[in-house]
């Protein structure tokens, strides 16, 4: 064999092996679903190994839906990944090739029937961004701030990598539009919520709640789904000139049911029905004959009423309010002034106690009484000179004419 025929065969073997060779490299074009894994992670691309004669880049752009900043939050080296081959050139060994192209195809079809049948999903937050939450769906998704909570939130920063539980608002591919809402789940499981509680509240019934929020009317008290109001007048016993005096939002607190409004889903509680009466330690901490300060809370025509312990009032009846003869006790007193006086009596289950002013006082020193037999005397004596005037009148008159008749 010649040096030349050598060499002519060696070359054919060659090509031989390099069709061979060949022949086992995947044929791939735009448009195909490739496999891969991922051999390096770089700032802003990710490379993977397909099985081609070369390997593909994944831009950042093409790794996910929504903003990344680097490519590692979205990929890890030999993780396998599907994505879609975006363009080819195999005179430069360029490849191309989509993470998020494959996720959106995916998700479209499945964006569809959660919107038709509203499941209720969860979904991670994303990225937070001015006006709401974004979500990675496969497709870019986006929670509107107003769809987040029932309540207002300020400040959504803490909520990037939450896991909310939403349904799909609105859905449009056209436009590549997808909005989604946290809120009508919620609302949903509140008013479920509310109606089972309501099903199982009874009018007297004592309740643990939550002060969820005062107004100036009262405070809102949650029974763990449902709100009802303790109006300001059953906040204690004692008069409050605002909630916050007896209640702070977050504080813990045992209620007593009022009323139920099933239609108005209205709940009326009290505080105070559920704390001991003032009346109940009025026995214990008074006894008849005792001298306490009170204040005049209401005066009417028979006497005045005075408060002598928070939400405990006696009567003094106007004979017991002063020693001398009086027409109204507006003449003594008036409302707000404090004043002493001693319990004469106490009847707690009628709620009725007794009282006088007049026994606190000293009695003012009797005055002479004008002596009625010297009265009686010049009555007497009156009479006499009446009758001694008629009888001379008479005697005048007719004291001629008689002793002419002699």
């Amino acid at each position: 064999m010649t040096e030349e025929t050598k060499v002519v065969q060696e070359q054919e073997a060659a090509e031989t092996v390099t069709k061979e060779e060949m022949s086992d490299v995947n044929v791939i074009q735009q448009g195909d679903i490739v496999k891969g894994k991922v051999v390096k992670v770089e700032d802003n691309q990710v490379i993977i190994d397909i099985g081609y004669k070369y390997d593909g880049i994944v831009p950042v752009r093409e790794l996910s839906s929504v903003h990344l900043e680097n490519a590692a939050e979205a990929a890890e080296v030999d993780q396998e990944i599907e994505c879609k081959v975006i363009s080819i050139n195999d005179d430069k060994e360029k490849l191309i090739l989509s993470k998020k192209a494959i996720a959106s195809e995916k998700a479209w079809g499945e964006l569809q029937s959660l919107f038709e049948s509203q499941q209720v999903f969860d979904a991670n937050v994303a990225d937070v961004v001015k006006g709401g939450l974004v979500v990675d769906l496969g497709v870019r998704a986006f929670v509107p701030a107003s769809m987040v909570e029932r309540h207002f939130v300020e400040d959504f920063s803490d909520y990037k990598g939450r896991t909310l539980r939403v349904k799909v608002k609105e859905l449009d591919q056209e436009n590549n539009k997808v909005i989604l809402s946290q809120r009508d789940v919620l609302d949903e499981e509140f008013e479920a919520k509310k109606k089972e509680i309501l099903s199982q509240l009874e009018v007297g019934q004592e309740i643990e709640g939550t002060v969820q929020r005062l107004t100036p009317f009262g405070a809102f008290i949650d029974l763990g789904g449902v709100d009802g109001l303790v109006h300001i007048s059953e906040l204690s016993w004692s008069h409050v000139e605002q909630p916050s005096d007896v209640v702070n939002e977050g504080d813990k607190v045992n209620v007593k049911v009022l009323k139920i409004d099933a239609e108005k889903e209205k709940i009326s509680l009290s505080l105070k029905a559920v704390q001991p009466g003032p009346w109940e330690s009025v026995e214990e901490k008074f006894n008849v004959g005792d001298v306490v300060k009170g204040e005049v809370k209401r005066i009417a025509q028979f006497g005045a009423f005075v408060e002598i312990l928070p939400s405990v009032e006696g009567l003094v009846h106007i004979s017991q309010i002063s020693h001398k003869h009086i027409g109204t006790p507006h003449e003594v007193l008036k409302e707000g002034q404090e004043v002493e006086v001693k319990i004469l009596e106490i009847n707690a289950k009628e709620k009725r106690i007794s009282l006088s002013i007049k026994e606190t006082i000293e009695a003012p020193e009797e005055t002479d009484k004008p002596d009625k037999s010297n009265k009686k005397e010049e009555k007497n004596f009156g009479e006499y000179v009446d009758n001694k005037g008629l009888n001379l009148t008479l005697g005048e008159r007719f004291g001629d004419k008689l002793s002419k008749l002699k």
